[in-house]
């Protein structure tokens, strides 16, 4: 996406809306353009009336009207800039709005491609580019250059000579700028990249605190965080450095104008063609021009900040999800729950061959099914293809002979409830965490599932008990409690067909045995498929396919299996002897 573009883009989506405000900024900044001017104007009749002629007459009027001058100036400059922050913070919050409705939104396996920490850095650090583009950019360009007319039309009304030689500075500074804003939008993409691997970093470091401290990494990491923060640092050294770069410049180039101007004008007023308070004037205008020249000059800087981080936010905005309705898609009418597999296929990526391989399975409905297989089998892979987490290449995927790629994402997903080994819980509280399933749902509907999975038991010895806030991801819970709670959640929202990963995998005896009841409670008469490593867990199964490199090398029921599949028995095996 060129420059071009990327303008018309931030035009139509995000600046159009709000071009009253930004016309009414641009209004003010008229009467700040005119009231600078009528300050270097005033100059000349006060010199020349007051100090050279001293009349007294106009002792009150000049000096009133030059309160009057900067007065305007300084309320109209204070208008425009707050209108602007109102339409810079408005913006800022529609781009993010928009990046994060993409994100929610997104398929799955778009989020595992990228890590949060970038997406995180594209939400604070480019955002605020593009924002100053926007505000900053805009105000400081009609301000600035209105300013500027204004003063110069002054300094020509004074000395069209003079003026001439002064006007010099202006394309000086304008090829300055444009080199160093080439600079700045260089330096600006590579600072983003850093801030996204701090981003990155940090989200780790929280997440996996535990794994530091357990195996001693603290002065590891803490030479990698003094890595990440000294590279920021660097790049942040040169977006600054090349900022203040034009100051120096314009100085030299100020210095050496004023020079000239001041030889050259003793020689004009020595003739007699120039007076002392035209020259005043002149000065007085020129030296108010100096600060919108600058502002000019560093503009073409914000700009090239503000539109590589828009190309950077707007290519994540447009992110079009794979997965989505097909064209007359219709609600799913569950009435067995029955799931069959037809020849499914299944790559995460073309380069990393094929996942699962032909797959044929049938779930019957109401009836509990159980997957077991190695690790890196296809096991998880076959249930993220149910709710259309993934879509499968090949292959039809029905429920009730209805295929899920012909009905609709949600209505499919309203009927499914997946409970996991890795329990996702909000910093919130128990409460909100149960009734995340069904935002509708009553107290007691909520205390009822929360009976039925047991987690009422260490609810209710907590001091606060469900408004209990359980941390980030649930940390001041056991694994056993955020287990309980992902039950009742799944309970609470009476899904005809239930996904077990793994779900007890990791708990003790006592804690399992609970959970396992509650399990019985949440998929009875319920289409279940559950991946377990525990032979406890599948013990009950209507029937148990063995998969193998994405393949069913063998199902049937737990004796059958034993006798006939020796990949089962040595898992039943290997259960044994723990």
């Amino acid at each position: 996406m060129n420059k071009t573009k990327i303008f018309k883009r931030l035009y139509k989506d995000y600046t159009k809306k709000y071009m009253k405000q930004i016309l009414l900024a641009i209004f003010f900044s008229v009467l700040v353009a005119g009231s600078t001017s009528s300050i270097a104007w005033l100059l000349d009749p006060a010199i020349d009336k007051i100090f050279i002629q001293k009349d007294q007459s106009l002792l009150i009027i000049i000096p009133f009207l030059i309160i009057v001058a900067f007065t305007t100036k300084g309320v109209s400059l204070y208008l425009a800039k707050v209108m602007m922050i109102n339409v810079a913070e408005e913006i800022k919050k529609k781009l993010q709005i928009d990046m994060l409705g993409t994100l929610i939104n997104a398929d799955t396996q778009s989020i595992d491609e990228k890590h949060s920490g970038k997406f995180i850095s594209n939400l604070t650090y480019d955002v605020l580019h593009i924002t100053n583009l926007l505000s900053n950019g805009i105000l400081n360009l009609f301000k600035d250059s209105l300013t500027l007319v204004g003063l110069l039309t002054v300094m020509f009304f004074q000395n069209w000579k003079l003026s001439l030689i002064a006007i010099i500075l202006i394309p000086i500074a304008s090829t300055a700028a444009r080199t160093l804003g080439k600079r700045m939008g260089k330096v600006t993409t590579e600072a983003q990249e850093k801030s996204g691997f701090l981003t990155r970093f940090l989200v780790e470091l929280f997440k996996n605190h535990k794994l530091t401290k357990i195996f001693q990494k603290e002065k590891y990491e803490t030479i990698r965080a003094n890595e990440y923060l000294n590279q920021l640092k660097e790049k942040n050294k040169k977006i600054g450095i090349v900022i203040v770069r034009i100051s120096p410049i314009m100085e030299i180039l100020t210095g050496i104008m004023i020079a000239v101007l001041i030889f050259y004008s003793g020689k004009l007023i020595a003739s007699e063609e120039l007076s002392v308070n035209n020259f005043f004037s002149f000065l007085a205008a020129m030296m108010l021009a100096y600060q919108p020249v600058r502002s000019l000059s560093t503009l073409n800087i914000i700009v090239n900040q503000g539109l590589s981080a828009a190309g950077r936010i707007l290519p994540v905005i447009d992110t079009k999800n794979l997965i989505k309705n097909a064209e007359n898609a219709k609600d799913i009418n569950i009435d067995n729950a029955n799931i069959n597999f037809k020849d499914v296929v299944f790559s995460y990526k073309k380069s990393d061959g094929e996942v699962l391989k032909n797959l044929n399975l049938y779930f019957e409905g109401g009836k509990m099914t159980s997957l077991v297989g190695h690790s890196g089998s296809g096991k998880s892979t076959i249930l993220n293809l149910i709710p259309r987490f993934y879509d499968r290449i090949k292959g039809d995927i029905q429920i009730d002979n209805q295929s899920i790629y012909n009905i609709t994402i949600e209505s499919l997903r309203n009927n499914i409830s997946l409970v996991s080994q890795e329990t996702t819980l909000f910093d919130d509280t128990i409460k909100n965490n149960i009734k995340y399933a069904n935002l509708n749902a009553s107290e007691e509907e909520i205390y009822k599932a929360a009976k039925l999975s047991f987690s009422d038991e260490f609810i209710n010895k907590l001091p606060r008990k469900y408004e209990t806030l359980i941390g980030e991801d649930g940390v001041r819970l056991s694994g056993g409690e955020k287990q309980r709670i992902s039950i009742a959640r799944a309970m609470l929202k009476k899904s005809s067909i239930i996904l077990l990963d793994e779900a007890t995998s990791s708990l003790d005896s006592e804690t399992e045995t609970k959970i396992q009841e509650a399990l019985k409670i949440l998929t009875k008469d319920k289409t279940t498929i559950v991946i377990a490593h525990r032979l406890s867990t599948i013990l009950n199964s209507n029937n148990i396919y063995v998969i193998d490199s994405g393949k069913v090398v063998g199902n049937g029921k737990h004796e059958e299996l034993l006798a006939k599949s020796e990949i089962y028995k040595n898992f039943h095996d290997k259960q044994i002897q723990r």
